[in-house]
């Protein structure tokens, strides 16, 4: 998304990003013989996650990272288990003292990323890009405690293309009147990075982690999805020239940390 923001505007690019990721899914379930409208009792889920989990997080996000590094970027979108434990206790749930514990190392982890000596607090850019994949990370948490009381008809791949459509068909109107009707400069690296995002990180993305999570259990996909800020900073710093200081990397393991003994307490 980082690389595609050289070819194109943020609203584009989440436009694209689920207009292609929509249009794959549709062709996955075309060929299974699969497609049909969301079951009535489905409806809350398809706005609740088309709405925060897509439309939200992924805007706010593509804005960020017009100013913050994508490998910092990745690390404080995937926050998201942290503000699960917060939002959970609202509905009356009592989390376990582990559950407690990782989230208090994962939030003081996260407060390094914000200490003066990782953070130029005078960059008002940088501050307010950061606080913009929080607000993201919070989006997609109030999203995943919905998912778990809800109780599902349709299955989430068969849900997932009318959710990406929702998204999509705002940020198609916003990107048309805000950004004008050219979505980018329709060179190479333009067709590249927003094929990528729309249908490897989108749309076939979210179908591995569907069927992972047939064959596979909670907590294993749980600590499988920490890799993800860890391979984006690996990434950043050698594709983009990121530079990892101390605080960041001892950030990272802290929030990392935090992430799996939560994961851990909610298999208990």
């Amino acid at each position: 998304m980082k690389l595609a923001l050289g070819h194109s505007t943020p609203l584009w690019i989440a436009a694209l990003r689920f207009t292609l990721g929509a249009a794959a899914i549709f062709a996955i379930l075309a060929a299974r013989g699969n497609v049909r409208l969301p079951p009535r009792n489905d409806l809350p889920i398809v706005v609740s996650v088309g709405l925060l989990q897509m439309l939200a997080n992924a805007t706010l996000i593509i804005f960020a990272l017009r100013i913050v590094p994508p490998g910092r970027s990745s690390v404080l979108a995937y926050t998201t288990p942290l503000w699960v434990i917060p939002l959970a206790m609202l509905l009356g749930e009592r989390p376990t003292a582990r559950a407690f514990g990782g989230t208090f190392l994962g939030l003081a982890g996260m407060a390094l990323l914000f200490s003066p000596t990782s953070l130029d607090w005078g960059n008002r850019q940088m501050v307010f890009g950061q606080v913009l994949l929080l607000l993201a990370a919070i989006a997609w948490s109030i999203c995943i405690v919905h998912i778990r009381g809800h109780r599902w008809q349709a299955s989430p791949l068969e849900l997932a293309p009318w959710q990406m459509l929702l998204a999509a068909v705002p940020l198609l109107v916003a990107a048309s009147l805000v950004d004008g009707p050219t979505p980018g400069d329709f060179s190479l690296g333009f067709w590249t990075t927003t094929l990528y995002v729309g249908v490897f990180a989108t749309a076939f993305a979210f179908w591995a982690v569907v069927e992972a999570n047939r064959r596979l259990s909670a907590i294993t996909i749980s600590n499988a999805m920490l890799a993800v800020p860890v391979v984006g900073l690996t990434i950043s710093a050698g594709v983009t020239g990121e530079k990892m200081d101390l605080w960041l990397i001892v950030g990272m393991l802290m929030m990392l940390a935090g992430v799996a003994i939560v994961a851990s307490a909610r298999r208990q």
